[in-house]
């Protein structure tokens, strides 16, 4: 088999590195404050407390007829 020159030519450096390989690292950012709770769950407790108040209103209106 004939050998194939090659178009291009190594290169090599005489000092310093040959590659760099990078290194992944921690990143420091500012730091997320998280609600005690999340925004759904304050919206039903607001709907189960506006339903109490209903009920409460109702059984109270329903003694005054009495």
């Amino acid at each position: 088999m004939p050998e194939v020159k090659s178009i291009f030519r190594e290169v090599l450096p005489k000092q310093g590195q040959l590659f760099f390989e990078d290194v992944p690292t921690m990143v420091l950012c500012k730091p997320k404050l998280l609600p005690l709770k999340s925004v759904t769950l304050e919206k039903m407790e607001k709907m189960q407390r506006e339903a109490e108040a209903t009920i409460h209103q109702q059984e109270l209106a329903r003694r005054v007829q009495e």
